[in-house]
């Protein structure tokens, strides 16, 4: 029987032999570009994606205040008149009782199911003034920081500016 030689690294030292060339593996060099592409791609996608939640946003506003106003035509139509500013939004959903009362409100209200009014899509009620000062109302969202003015995802979103 013949004996088998040992390798010099491994004879009694307890780690495993050294790789020979070709052997399967990455370097160090190789998993440091793979995470920097990686770190790359995720953060174009972020930065995109932030855009367009704020796109998003300013749209469903848009929609929203398209819906009052719908809700508001057929609130004049039943009534001959429109809500009064104290008496707000909250008259598409419920019959007011401060100002002129509604002779022929209709009753489960003007906007579709629901029994309260949306707030917008940062959480903050919607401004309503009647008279408006571009029309028989104004309906506004002041945007992300709930003030009015402001550009970006601050800007005020207004019935007239969804006209355009």
């Amino acid at each position: 029987m013949k004996k088998r030689k040992k390798s010099p690294n491994s004879a009694g030292s307890g780690f495993p032999p050294p790789l020979s060339r070709g052997a399967a593996g990455f370097t160090l060099i190789e998993m440091m570009v793979v995470v920097a592409i990686l770190g790359l791609l995720i953060t174009i996608v972020g930065v995109n994606l932030i855009g367009n939640v704020d796109k998003a946003r300013a749209t469903k506003a848009m929609a929203q205040i398209k819906n009052f106003e719908a809700a508001l035509d057929l609130y004049q139509l039943d009534n001959a008149i429109y809500p009064i500013t104290e008496q707000g939004l909250k008259a598409l959903v419920e019959k007011p009782t401060v100002g002129e009362t509604p002779c022929c409100w209709r009753e489960g209200g003007y906007l579709r199911n629901t029994n309260q009014v949306p707030l917008d899509p940062w959480n903050h009620e919607y401004v309503y003034l009647a008279p408006g000062t571009k029309g028989p109302y104004d309906i506004i969202s002041y945007g992300a920081d709930g003030r009015p003015g402001g550009d970006g995802k601050n800007a005020d979103i207004t019935n007239w500016d969804t006209i355009k």
